[in-house]
């Protein structure tokens, strides 16, 4: 069967630890034998960091199948990566693989991160002196306050934001302050795509199994050296990093070398994190139309000879 001829975005969501990767490497390679040369785009929040490797289960050089990957190790970890910057340099780079005549395939569990890009997404203004008096009384009175003064002020908001992310707590707060409504890390009701010929697909695992998955997916962080990489990210600045020192793993990993926690409070702690994130991760993506869910062991063949 022959594609049409125009480029398409492919989109490959899910929780962490549900085989997204491996999926979007089986779909690149149906692509390519149906004639349809094809190019994998990160939209994972942490796999943008230079050196992250073990705790992001970050795909390695040997494990890319030829296939060229874009928007790995673009950033130092002392760098913050932003949803607008994300936004526009994720779809300038789509646009590039699309001017090559190639398909993307754009992969990734960070909802705000996929979404931003997909949909006709904006973000609402900035001010830097509201954002600097908010961060200030953040750094003074802790996440707590500004999250309850947020519940108050909206809600819907306030519900689909972790409390203690003090950094989307202070940007929802400034945005309610220019007077604006807040993206509230929602997308419009009936959001447009943003690229015509998109096709998304979510990756899920029945809740149980994923709980195992995600279990021996931290343990085995720790036994393939997350704690070392943790000590030499922290040698360029990793606990200096507004988002990246932040990270689930690396925060616990850089707790156990400072001797704040043993490493199997450090294990226990990620592995409650992740599964909470992966919840959160879950509801997010249920919340899009037009998702194709498939299990992990979905045949990548299927999607293209849909098309």
């Amino acid at each position: 069967m022959s594609l049409p001829p125009s480029p398409r975005l492919w989109v490959v969501v899910g929780a962490t630890g549900t085989g997204k990767t491996r999926l979007s490497l089986d779909l690149a390679d149906a692509l390519q034998e149906h004639g349809r040369p094809s190019e994998i785009v990160n939209a994972d929040a942490m796999q943008l960091y230079r050196g992250m490797d073990i705790g992001t289960a970050k795909i390695s050089d040997a494990e890319r199948r030829g296939i060229p990957h874009h928007l790995f190790d673009v950033l130092d970890v002392t760098q913050e990566a932003a949803v607008a910057w994300f936004q526009d340099t994720a779809r300038a780079t789509i646009a590039e693989i699309h001017s090559r005549g190639a398909d993307a395939v754009f992969v990734g569990g960070s909802g705000l991160y996929v979404s931003s890009v997909v949909y006709d997404f904006r973000f609402p203004p900035r001010d830097e002196g509201i954002r600097a008096r908010l961060e200030a009384e953040l750094l003074a009175r802790g996440p707590g306050v500004l999250f309850d003064r947020l519940r108050d002020l909206d809600p819907v908001t306030a519900d689909r934001v972790d409390p203690r992310n003090g950094r989307r707590v202070v940007r929802a707060l400034e945005v309610i302050e220019l007077g604006e409504r807040t993206h509230g890390a929602a997308l419009p009701e009936e959001p447009a795509l943003w690229h015509p010929e998109t096709t998304l697909v979510g990756v899920s695992v029945p809740r149980a199994e994923l709980v195992e998955r995600l279990d021996e997916r931290v343990a085995a962080m720790w036994r393939d050296g997350l704690v070392a990489e943790a000590s030499k990210l922290r040698d360029v600045g990793l606990e200096d990093g507004v988002t990246a020192g932040r990270a689930i793993g690396y925060a616990q990993a850089l707790a156990q070398l400072r001797g704040e926690k043993s490493e199997a409070d450090a294990i226990a702690e990620t592995q409650a994190l992740t599964r909470r994130y992966a919840r959160r991760q879950v509801s997010w993506f249920k919340r899009l139309s037009g998702v194709q869910w498939v299990t992990p062991d979905f045949d990548a063949a299927e999607l293209v000879n849909q098309q």
